[in-house]
């Protein structure tokens, strides 16, 4: 894929490029700002520290979520939704590897 497919967005004062193809960008921005809003409120509490443990934390908070919204019977689960939200989590899992790789060397 081309650098006109990758969007750029910020999580929690980082700039990750994400490959996306351009149906899919306003969605992987509205996600991209829930996930930084959620960091931004456990960093916030000021019980977890880091980066990588808030995001893990944020991660957790958001699937239980998802998961506890499946499981209540007046909302309709949704087989498409779950497949967005592991990609976009595959997604983000990539670029956190990236950024790790980057800092190594």
């Amino acid at each position: 894929m081309s650098s006109s497919n990758s969007v750029t967005v910020q999580i929690l004062d980082k700039e990750y490029s994400i490959i996306c193809p351009p149906e899919e960008r306003s969605n992987l921005v509205s996600a991209a700002r829930y996930l930084d809003g959620k960091m931004r409120e456990i960093r916030s509490s000021g019980k977890v520290i880091g980066a990588d443990r808030i995001a893990v934390m944020a991660a957790l908070n958001i699937t239980h979520d998802l998961l506890h919204n499946q499981e209540r019977p007046d909302v309709p689960a949704g087989g498409a939704t779950r497949e967005q939200v592991r990609d976009l989590l595959e997604r983000v899992d990539q670029a956190l590897a990236d950024d790790q790789d980057s800092k190594k060397g």
